[in-house]
């Protein structure tokens, strides 16, 4: 099976940074796209980030300029450098991967991560 682990939360004052990590492991044909998605206390989960396969990077408004996604194919890993925390930033991390299996039964699927808290207080 296939599993997505992330690591890097914690706690940092406001305007700093922290960088969030996962890596992918199991049973791994292709990984078509790579994502951070995050959801705070009373609200619905939202994208932060993602990455496709081709290279292409889409981000959600409140966070362009300040958040970089990024991708290592060869360790399906994938990494989130956030500059300029705010408090409104405060929410679970979790981690998203739309992935095939070799055994091709299905197509592609998407996997989660458990979540890594981070938290952006003084």
């Amino acid at each position: 099976q296939v599993q997505l682990v992330e690591s890097g939360g914690g706690l940092v004052q406001p305007g700093g940074s922290l960088r969030l990590s996962c890596a992918a492991s199991g049973s791994i044909f292709s990984i078509s796209a790579m994502g951070w998605y995050r959801q705070a206390p009373g609200k619905q989960r939202e994208l932060v980030a993602a990455i496709i396969s081709g290279g292409s990077t889409n981000y959600a408004d409140s966070v362009k300029g300040r958040f970089t996604i990024s991708r290592d194919n060869a360790k399906n890993t994938v990494h989130l450098q956030m500059n300029s925390l705010k408090p409104e930033d405060t929410a679970v991390y979790y981690c998203n991967g739309r992935i095939s299996i070799p055994t091709m039964s299905r197509g592609p699927m998407d996997y989660w991560g458990k979540g890594t808290l981070v938290t952006v207080s003084s």
